[in-house]
């Protein structure tokens, strides 16, 4: 006779239920993510993802945007314990395009594009592993869905301003807030290659009707538009960079500067760095806070100063020609 033996999956929510009744993990606090999880119970990311499911799914765990899987509130569990079993999640339910899109999206922004796998959504929405397949091709095709989806949040003035610069400002603005709500959006194409999406392509017809009729020709008003999408692209690649960082570290960018102090020091006493020691110590006992939104913001109108130069430049020579 075959004894009963624990489904891998099943002895991870387990193990972490017991570490949260025990108080080792309290509401809150954060679960190990699916990478974290696979190496230290040795198993495939499929089974992690299983796992962590199972936890959603009863209320044990829920999943916090850029932050990852954390312990749910007590109230939220009420009577949880009851209810566990070991007979895996719910039966499978009915499916759409759009509820395999957003199940992707969430663990995304939860985790990283990285952590984003066909079988890791099937088991997030309580289904068998191929059956998203009957919604979308693959993972290429879901991420392009998934970018679709998520432009298509862009938020966009009822009346857009009739000044140019506020129309940028205002198309900008509403970017890095979207790849601030989706750090993956980054990571999903590059600028000599873009994804020619309807949503996408909504965003640079707001951008380039905010330069049509400044007098600049064709391509620099598509060098415009491709420089303020690269300006957030560009930052937003280390918010995602950021959220792996801190998953495989488990020290936020504050604790890992702390790390550094002493090689920090060694560089600015060496006096090989005269200019950067100087800037360094500039800025005071409380140091150089990097603040990517304080970039971007520097960022934009830098950019905009400089295209306001342009096209009044190009204004009064106009003016000046017979």
């Amino acid at each position: 006779m075959t004894a009963h033996r624990t489904p891998p999956y099943q002895r991870i929510v387990n193990d972490i239920r017991q570490r949260i009744t025990e108080g080792e993990l309290t509401p809150g606090d954060r679960i190990p993510s699916t990478r974290q999880i696979a190496r230290e119970w040795n198993v495939a990311l499929a089974t992690a993802t299983k796992a962590l499911t199972v936890l959603r799914q009863e209320g044990t765990v829920r999943t916090r945007a850029r932050v990852g899987t954390v312990v749910a509130p007590v109230r939220g569990r009420s009577g949880t314990a009851a209810r566990h079993t070991d007979k895996g999640p719910a039966p499978e339910r009915e499916l759409s395009r759009d509820g395999v899109v957003r199940a992707a999206i969430a663990i995304a922004d939860a985790e990283g594009l990285a952590a984003l796998s066909m079988r890791g959504v099937a088991a997030r929405l309580g289904t068998a592993a191929m059956s998203p397949y009957r919604y979308v091709n693959g993972k290429d095709d879901l991420v392009l869905l998934m970018a679709d989806t998520a432009f298509g949040e862009l938020p966009r003035p009822a009346e857009a301003p009739a000044d140019w610069r506020a129309r940028l400002e205002a198309g900008a603005r509403a970017l890095w807030a979207l790849h601030r709500a989706h750090p993956w959006l980054a990571q999903t194409g590059s600028l000599t290659r873009p994804l020619l999406l309807p949503n996408m392509l909504a965003y640079s017809e707001w951008m380039l009707s905010a330069l049509d009729g400044n007098g600049l020709d064709p391509a620099t008003m598509l060098n415009v538009n491709v420089l303020l999408y690269g300006h957030v692209q560009g930052l937003a690649v280390h918010l995602e960079r950021e959220a792996q960082a801190l998953g495989a570290t488990g020290l936020s960018d504050e604790q890992w500067l702390d790390t550094q102090t002493a090689a920090l020091t060694r560089l600015i006493d060496s006096g090989a760095y005269p200019t950067f020691a100087r800037v360094i110590e500039g800025c005071g006992a409380d140091g150089y806070d990097l603040d990517l939104d304080a970039l971007f913001e520097f960022g934009l109108r830098s950019h905009l100063d400089g295209l306001s130069v342009l096209i009044e430049t190009g204004r009064t020579n106009r003016r000046l020609t017979p």
